[in-house]
């Protein structure tokens, strides 16, 4: 069993939470039932997966919550593709979680690989 707290992919995407809540704060009203809960909600996943996994006893099962992690944060660089397309936030914002997103995509594959 891992720490949750202590793990840097987990902190990472912690920090993801806040700049999707941050960000998405800014989005039209009438998102606030569609992109906004989602990105919120598939951020708040990334980091709800990887606790979650840590308490399980084998690194298999481990590594399967890690794979849900990994989809949500997929899920979740495209969403900030959508918000991007719609003018929900600027070039300069946009880049800055875009090469966020995939920092964290980078850690979960190789912390995964690391528990084979």
């Amino acid at each position: 069993m891992h720490n949750f707290k202590k793990l840097k992919i987990w902190n990472e995407s912690m920090e993801l939470v806040s700049e999707s809540y941050k960000i998405t704060r800014s989005f039209p009203k009438y998102e606030t039932y569609g992109l906004m809960s989602q990105m919120n909600r598939c951020a708040v996943s990334i980091p709800s997966n990887i606790s979650e996994g840590s308490s399980k006893s084998t690194n298999k099962h481990f590594s399967n919550y890690l794979e849900h992690s990994l989809g949500s944060a997929f899920e979740w660089e495209t969403q900030l593709n959508v918000a991007f397309q719609q003018e929900y936030l600027s070039k300069e914002k946009f880049n800055e979680l875009e090469d966020k997103v995939k920092q964290i995509q980078k850690m979960i594959t190789s912390f995964k690989s690391g528990l084979k």
